[in-house]
């Protein structure tokens, strides 16, 4: 594995880069999980970008800083980096291919086609979507860019640790989704330069949590993906990682897994107690405080709730109590407040 570095100069830069295009998202407090976890307790709304999610930071981050002969841009996602790659190459007025798995719910398909770029369907998991992406850019010339293992990408994903800070300097903790580590790894690079005191804490579901388990080994590993409501959280990190997993192994604080019953709870708290449509990947830090997870927390607490991008008829489901079924998997419904 080639580790290769950044730097908060990186993450200024891409501050500078994507500033006007990338909206400074509100950090808001929540009276109701401050009182569950006995400290202050913010959520930093990604879900007030254009497209819906944090995506658009490091998708528009890297596009700029393309080459000006590059035709067009590719990449594997899960959607909602697609979504980024889309919206930042039509600005540019490039083309724009974004590969998916078959496990990609079709709203987020619909998504990305909305805003203007090809979509290819190919296998079952986002490592044979990567396969694709790869194709595409060896044998068309397409700029490949990863949705995690990219250093513009985590560089414009970073801005978000940047925000926080300057919003809220005396933040104690910082709880992000972690799926392939450029989130987490940008944010924690660039928050724990500026202030090393600060925690930062990873949460992924508790199947098929790549970096988790990568992290664990000491080495990125592979893992099954399965269906779940934290579907922008799958996939895995690349046997053959530049940046984003030496990042979370050198400054995450801890990583944490939630169930599926866990993040059917957060959305519903997320909806009921704060008015926030937010898909699973986005409940993650709130399911695991409801769920007893974050012990000995110190406040203020900033939770990144990352996008909104998912099937409308799931979260109404959700909302009503009914159960839901993702693949071979049905998670038990339960009203919300019983």
């Amino acid at each position: 594995m080639r580790v290769m570095t950044l730097t908060l100069a990186d993450v200024l830069a891409a501050q500078k880069t994507i500033a006007g295009i990338a909206t400074d998202t509100p950090l808001v407090p929540s009276p109701f999980l401050s009182d569950k976890s006995g400290t202050e307790f913010l959520l930093k709304l990604e879900i007030a970008q254009p497209i819906g999610a944090f995506k658009l930071r490091g998708a528009m981050n890297a596009i700029a800083n393309l080459p000006g002969d590059v035709p067009g841009a590719t990449c594997c996602s899960t959607g909602n980096h697609g979504r980024g790659v889309a919206f930042a190459a039509r600005e540019r007025g490039i083309r724009a291919v974004v590969c998916m798995s078959s496990m990609v719910p079709k709203a987020k398909v619909d998504g990305i086609r909305a805003l203007g770029a090809e979509v290819h369907i190919a296998g079952e998991s986002q490592d044979e979507a990567g396969a694709e992406s790869l194709r595409l850019s060896e044998e068309e010339g397409l700029a490949q860019i990863s949705p995690f293992d990219d250093a513009q990408v985590i560089a414009g994903q970073g801005t978000i640790g940047l925000e926080l800070l300057a919003q809220r300097p005396d933040l104690e903790t910082i709880l992000v989704p972690l799926s392939g580590g450029g989130l987490a790894g940008g944010i924690a690079l660039a928050a724990k330069t500026i202030k090393p005191s600060i925690r930062v804490i990873g949460i992924s579901m508790d199947r098929g949590a790549a970096m988790h388990e990568s992290l664990a080994a000491g080495r990125p590993v592979e893992v099954t993906e399965v269906a779940s409501l934290a579907d922008s959280l799958g996939g895995g990190i690349g046997m053959h990682n530049q940046y984003s997993f030496d990042l979370c192994r050198r400054y995450l604080d801890d990583t944490l897994l939630v169930s599926e019953e866990d993040i059917y709870a957060g959305m519903q708290a997320l909806y009921y107690e704060d008015r926030l449509v937010a898909e699973g990947g986005s409940a993650v830090g709130v399911a695991a405080l409801l769920a007893g997870k974050l012990e000995r927390l110190k406040g203020p607490v900033a939770a990144i709730i990352t996008g909104r991008n998912l099937d409308m008829a799931i979260h109404a489901a959700i909302i009503a109590g009914d159960d839901v079924t993702l693949g071979e998997t049905t998670i038990r419904g339960r009203r919300y407040g019983t």
